[in-house]
């Protein structure tokens, strides 16, 4: 069994860690498991790249640009990410028949890397594994309330567009053309959430979908020693901590750093707390919390994510939307239990009141809430409440279990050809 899982980059970003740990987590079960990536950034040989000239590897640059020319018709457009995959990689087809997989398995796939049309060209079975809208949608990666990808896009929400022949119906079109072409595609939602809203969807409704998660390696995401952690961070010893991290942290609004911020501004003044800042330095104009932030700009590796998630009391995940949610899993399986929106992915990871808190979306009274109802937990309370995070993810999301449910879905689709 011959696995190539597809990403635009090896480790940098969330769905590439992603993708990258399940790769790790094939490779551990004895799977022949390859990746190939636009941009690689670990030495790992198992890892592949397109690029191999000075030329391709320019043009590599060059491709986010010139896939982005368009959107500059759309003056009042949103800062959310949107995709046209106008241009692609013309070597990726070919790096994929070099490698002769038995199942091709797409991840994030944007940023110049692929083209809509190419995706017709990949002739082995294929699963694309959703780590936003991107692949059910006109191009936009976070849809939030709009349900025009119900329908075939147009009047976008994102561009900011009246017109309902703007770009995001044309790259519906596109889509629409190429996957009709497609006997061969099965999508996986990793969730529950963006499975159904993907088979909700115009654009893929007619395929097969399947639900497996992302994976965490638990012999590494595991708690460690508190005292010492915030030593290591040089944190406080004598107060309660409070977490939150992403990538781009701050400056993402999907993440949630507005209701968040509304949440700790809502806290009791005597709450003894201190917030934690990762994925973003500190902002130029900091909202006034009246509590002592910590920024603690990006973080790249897993032994400082240990340390940090086991440093604290709570992590907070406030996202709007989450296909996943894999801040959290990490944070559970250092059994510091989450205070997260019941919504989206998350709905998936968090059990309220039994491993974090869920609270109503998006409700910045109620996250207030739950961050008090975890800090104020009398401590026989609240180490249950650790240990059924941890055991949550021992249980649902470990790189073992994870694996043998991807080896399983990957010989069934063998099997049936």
């Amino acid at each position: 069994m011959k696995i190539l899982l597809v990403n635009t980059s090896d480790i940098q970003g969330g769905a590439a860690r992603a993708a990258y740990r399940l790769h790790k987590s094939l490779l551990a079960q004895n799977i022949e498991s390859q990746m190939l990536v636009q941009n690689k950034s670990s030495d790992d040989f198992t890892v592949k790249t397109i690029a191999n000239t000075k030329l391709q590897k320019f043009t590599d640059k060059l491709r986010p640009y010139l896939n982005n020319i368009p959107l500059k018709f759309y003056k009042k457009r949103n800062k959310i990410l949107f995709s046209t995959s106008i241009f692609g990689s013309k070597t990726v087809i070919d790096k994929i028949n070099e490698c002769n997989p038995d199942i091709v398995h797409l991840h994030w796939i944007c940023g110049g890397m692929l083209k809509i049309e190419d995706l017709s060209k990949i002739k082995v079975p294929i699963i694309w594994s959703m780590h936003d809208d991107f692949a059910f949608t006109g191009g936009c990666h976070i849809k939030w309330q709009c349900e025009g990808y119900k329908n075939n896009c147009g009047n976008c929400e994102v561009l900011k567009s009246n017109k309902e022949k703007d770009l995001s119906r044309w790259v519906w079109h596109r889509k629409n053309k190429t996957f009709l072409k497609m006997n061969n595609l099965i999508i996986n939602g990793l969730s529950k959430w963006i499975m159904n809203c993907s088979k909700e969807s115009s654009l893929l409704k007619n395929k097969k979908h399947v639900n497996l998660p992302n994976p965490l390696d638990t012999n590494i995401y595991k708690s460690f020693n508190k005292k010492n952690s915030r030593e290591l961070w040089n944190l406080p010893k004598d107060k309660k901590l409070v977490l939150f991290g992403a990538m781009d942290a701050v400056s993402d609004i999907n993440k949630g750093f507005r209701e968040l911020s509304e949440a700790i501004k809502k806290l009791d003044k005597n709450n003894n707390i201190e917030l934690v800042v990762f994925g973003s330095n500190k902002p130029r104009n900091e909202p006034d919390f009246r509590f002592k932030v910590h920024y603690l700009g990006h973080l790249h590796d897993d032994v400082s994510l240990v340390i940090l998630y086991s440093a604290v009391d709570v992590m907070i995940v406030p996202s709007l939307q989450e296909a996943f949610g894999q801040t959290a899993i990490e944070s559970m399986a250092c059994e510091t239990p989450v205070v997260a929106f019941a919504t989206s992915g998350l709905l998936d990871i968090v059990d309220h009141q039994k491993n974090g808190y869920l609270a109503k979306p998006f409700d910045t009274i109620d996250l207030k809430d739950g961050i008090e109802w975890i800090i104020n937990l009398d401590v026989e309370k609240y180490n249950k409440l650790c240990k059924n995070a941890r055991e949550k993810v021992l249980k649902e999301f470990d790189s073992v279990v994870v694996a043998n449910k991807y080896i399983k879905l990957y010989q069934d689709i063998l099997d049936a050809k």
